[in-house]
């Protein structure tokens, strides 16, 4: 008997019928399956019983998209098996999945996408051998506590993502602008800071169909947001609440060098970047520069985000509206993903961005005479 496990999608707000279903043998015991994307800024989870070996998702959707698809196995097996996820690309249609003993070998049929998508994984494959060792050896350096190799490994993940990104999905982009997955390569590609100088030509090129789905509209606007803060414009203003609830404009600030800081108490990344904004602050604070934090922490942690200023001696101003992602500057800023910051001059012009470590100390000392 095939069970169906339905997508709460909302009425009206996709167009065309989508139906999966799919085979599943495993040795070990098995109950559900899982599928997971996002739609229109939403994030979709749904789960199917796994009964007789079959499954079944139905719903409706507008575009071709990108989900994740997994399976937990029982409690008692856990130790054996840990959840097996794969990722792969289904559209308005019906799917079919095939997976025998292993998700990661899944087979999808009736997505032409997916065959795109398989296309690029494909050309990923000796990249993610490289990356998972680097990630091995990372691990093996922070168990032993020793930061030089660890700054080494970070050193190499960054030129292989370097090269990732122009080897694989600047390559695939420019030799299949017109896939369905030509997007999420310019994505990846581009990364959450957006060059638009470097990014809108080439988005430029994706077909209508894929510029008028939602997720092409989408991308338009974050490419609008990039010029709005590139380096050379005049940083948005905005006005947020403080520690103390009282409003603070960056505004308040002109006539200074302003290094705008997105953050939160929740990221390590952050957390470990800070000493770096202290020893800044502290050298150039009476020279004409200050910093001011945007925290993108939760709801209801505001003590959380009081006791990482505390604790991390960030003696600055402080503004937060304590939503999350949905923090008003940060959407305005486009931020999609933290740390990131920006070098403001005396006239609210944008001269930096994402400047961290020794690279801050030499733009600030370039700067402040």
């Amino acid at each position: 008997m095939l069970l169906t496990g339905c997508l709460f999608l909302g009425l009206g707000l996709f167009a065309q019928k989508t139906k999966i279903t799919g085979t599943a043998k495993y040795k070990e015991p098995v109950k559900k399956v899982f599928l997971n994307y996002r739609e229109n800024d939403k994030t979709i989870t749904d789960s199917a019983e796994l009964k007789n070996g079959t499954f079944s998702f139905s719903g409706n959707l507008t575009q071709p998209t990108l989900a994740t698809i997994m399976v937990r196995f029982d409690p008692k097996d856990s130790a054996i098996r840990k959840p097996e996820y794969r990722q792969f690309y289904f559209e308005p249609g019906n799917i079919h999945i095939t997976i025998k003993d292993s998700i990661k070998n899944a087979v999808v049929k009736g997505s032409k996408s997916e065959i795109e998508f398989e296309k690029l994984q494909k050309k990923m494959e000796p990249f993610t051998v490289k990356m998972n060792d680097l990630n091995t050896q990372y691990m093996d350096f922070r168990k032993n506590k020793d930061e030089a190799g660890m700054q080494k490994i970070a050193s190499e993940f960054d030129v292989l993502d370097s090269t990732i990104n122009e080897d694989v999905y600047h390559k695939y982009f420019v030799e299949n602008s017109k896939s369905p997955v030509a997007l999420y390569a310019l994505e990846r590609f581009a990364g959450y800071a957006i060059d638009p100088a470097k990014v809108e030509p080439l988005y430029n090129k994706l077909s209508p169909v894929v510029k008028n789905t939602p997720s092409g509209k989408a991308y338009k606007k974050r490419i609008e947001t990039a010029k709005k803060t590139a380096v050379g414009a005049y940083a948005i203003n905005f006005t947020q609440n403080d520690t103390l609830e009282k409003p603070v404009s960056l505004s308040n600030f002109k006539g200074k060098y302003v290094l705008l800081d997105f953050w939160a108490s929740w990221c390590g990344p952050c957390r470990a970047e800070n000493p770096n904004v202290v020893k800044a602050f502290n050298q150039y604070k009476d020279k004409n520069f200050t910093v001011l934090g945007v925290s993108l922490d939760q709801p209801g942690k505001k003590q959380a985000w009081l006791d990482a200023i505390h604790k991390d001696n960030l003696t600055w101003t402080h503004v937060s509206d304590l939503k999350f992602w949905d923090n008003a500057v940060a959407k305005e800023y486009g931020i999609q993903a933290i740390p990131q910051n920006f070098l403001i001059d005396p006239s609210g012009k944008i001269i930096a961005k994402n400047v961290r470590g020794e690279e801050l100390d030499k733009k600030l000392a370039e700067v402040i005479k």
